[in-house]
């Protein structure tokens, strides 16, 4: 049994030490690189894993995205909110302590 963990707009959240996170030139995108593998990200998981970095809190990092693309603010929240969840679901990042 799992447990679904829920994302709050107050938390800040760091990279899982077993994961590497960088930009690839050769890959042309930011990646995680981990002992059995590596994870191509999208432009806006890479930015939005960029600011994994224990000090900007998930409602910094909405503000941040919603600026950037200027797109629906809910649209951005929900999307950073689910993005996180799968994130942290996967083991790529954790709570910051």
């Amino acid at each position: 049994m799992t447990t679904h963990h829920r994302v709050r707009l107050s938390d800040s959240y760091v990279i899982s030490p077993t994961f590497l996170f960088r930009w690839e030139a050769s890959q042309d995108a930011h990646v995680l690189l981990y002992p059995e593998g590596i994870v191509k990200l999208n432009d806006t998981g890479g930015t939005i894993l960029k600011h994994c970095n224990g000090e900007s809190t998930v409602a910094e990092l909405i503000d941040e995205l919603n600026a950037l693309y200027r797109a629906d603010r809910d649209a951005i929240a929900e999307g950073v909110i689910k993005f996180l969840e799968v994130s942290h679901a996967k083991g790529w990042i954790r709570v910051a302590s």
